[in-house]
């Protein structure tokens, strides 16, 4: 347990060193709002996602290989099972959300339109 108070800070402290050259990139608060979220959507959620995948494929193996036997074995790779495709359901909600938020939230994306404001091709003259 000793060892373990050692090794996690610095397994975190190497993976947040490529963090540090992105450091000089980020000049607002808006760069900091894509980074973040690009690093959620380029990084966690597909690393998530394979772990929901994983715990799913266990269970089924628990479930139909090791356990097509035996009643306990198999409840439980069911219930892993389970928890699989509940996972995969709240990180696709979230995920979803996440990507609303980028849509409706510009994070560094101010130009509007490619081609300026949309203009309707018709005139009003006169009157009635």
């Amino acid at each position: 347990m000793k060892h373990l108070s050692r090794i996690v800070p610095a397994t975190l402290a190497a993976l947040a060193l490529p963090m540090v050259s992105f450091a000089a990139t980020v000049n607002n608060l808006s760069d900091v709002g894509s980074l973040i979220i690009n690093v959620i959507n380029n990084l966690v959620v597909p690393v998530l996602f394979a772990v929901a995948f994983i715990v799913f494929l266990w269970g089924a193996f628990e479930a139909f290989i090791l356990g097509a036997s035996e009643g306990e074995a198999k409840e439980k790779g069911k219930n892993l099972m389970l928890w699989g495709l509940i996972g995969f359901f709240v990180m696709v909600s979230v995920w979803g959300l996440v990507n609303i938020l980028v849509g409706t939230i510009t994070f560094g994306n101010n130009s509007g339109p490619a081609n300026g404001t949309p203009k309707a091709n018709f005139n009003v003259t006169g009157g009635l």
